[in-house]
């Protein structure tokens, strides 16, 4: 089986694009109010056009740091669940996030199954342990062996962080690694590094070349950022903010605005690099936070990456 995303990505000259998501705190266990919650989001969403939405699974990822949490992290709704709900509401596809290092094989295939027939779960990300740190019960690696041997066809992505490139040099070979292990497209860390994202796409782009393969699809996150908290969270969060960034949006008189400007730029100098090198793109368009500023702000984003990418697209596909 192929799903409606598997075909959009199968399709080098078009970009995809996404919104990206979090289950509601599960304090909030009220039905009626989890799908106004849901519903509010997608009137959000009702000014754009998207392919579909991410959720994530949000996990306490202390351990991969000593700095508190700028945002005191908070347990949230199974995401299989608000995928669903999403689902049902939008009629758009949903990619469900799912956090793989704290169950067994066995309770993983378990949840494989019960995601695609309880929730009609067809589309996934798999994400290791935050960190070294504490007890890994599944690696992400035999994660992926057991996702290959259940009966279900999933559409499968990875995570992809530039930050690491820049630090180890190697995640192009993780980039690889994965798509032999089964993932199809990527989903990238917030970008406001773009060269640290540039030379991870080039150094991609020679090894599928060296090998005869074409790159997979690689969906680009983007956030608005628009006070110093925020930044502390991207911060916090591994995002690669470099300083005379950090002081552009904070000395600038509308921060927010000024976010959006540089993840603009990040984008065309991204897409300069990756798309010669036939590098498929997408974008995924997040708020870190629940500030309606911020939220609105993601949804002036997506509209100028997404206006961005499509005329960069289009030139290309004339040419």
């Amino acid at each position: 089986m192929t799903t409606e995303l598997a075909r959009k990505f199968a399709d080098p000259n078009r970009g995809v694009y996404f919104i990206g998501t979090t289950p509601p705190k599960n304090t909030i266990d009220d039905d009626q109010k989890l799908n106004d919650i849901g519903q509010k989001l997608l009137d959000r969403l009702g000014q754009i056009e998207v392919d579909g939405l991410i959720v994530y699974d949000i996990q306490d990822e202390s351990s991969r740091i000593s700095k508190p949490r700028p945002f005191p992290y908070m347990e949230t709704h199974d995401p299989l669940e608000w995928s669903k709900r999403l689902n049902t509401l939008a009629i758009k596809p949903v990619i469900t996030y799912k956090s793989v290092s704290s169950r067994s094989a066995q309770e993983f295939d378990q949840w494989l199954n019960s995601a695609w027939e309880d929730y009609g779960v067809r589309d996934i990300v798999l994400v290791g342990a935050p960190s070294s740190e504490g007890q890994i019960v599944l690696p992400l690696n035999q994660a992926y062996e057991t996702l290959q041997k259940n009966a279900h066809d999933f559409n499968l992505g990875g995570v992809t962080i530039a930050e690491r490139h820049a630090v180890k040099g190697d995640e192009h070979l993780r980039l690889m690694n994965k798509s032999i292990a089964g993932c199809d497209f990527f989903v990238s860390q917030a970008v406001y590094n773009p060269q640290a994202t540039v030379d991870m796409l080039s150094q991609y782009a020679r090894s599928c070349r060296d090998k005869g393969e074409a790159p997979k699809r690689v969906i680009l996150t983007f956030t608005p950022c628009g006070s110093e908290k925020t930044l502390s969270f991207m911060e916090w969060l591994g995002i690669s903010v470099p300083d005379a960034t950090k002081h552009r949006i904070l000395d600038a008189e509308s921060p927010l605005d000024e976010s959006i400007k540089i993840c603009r730029s990040a984008l065309e100098q991204i897409i300069e690099i990756a798309l010669p090198l036939g590098i498929p793109l997408g974008l995924n368009i997040e708020s870190l936070t629940n500030r309606k500023e911020e939220i609105d702000a993601s949804i002036n984003l997506y509209k100028l990456l997404k206006a961005t990418l499509d005329l960069k697209l289009a030139e290309q596909n004339i040419n």
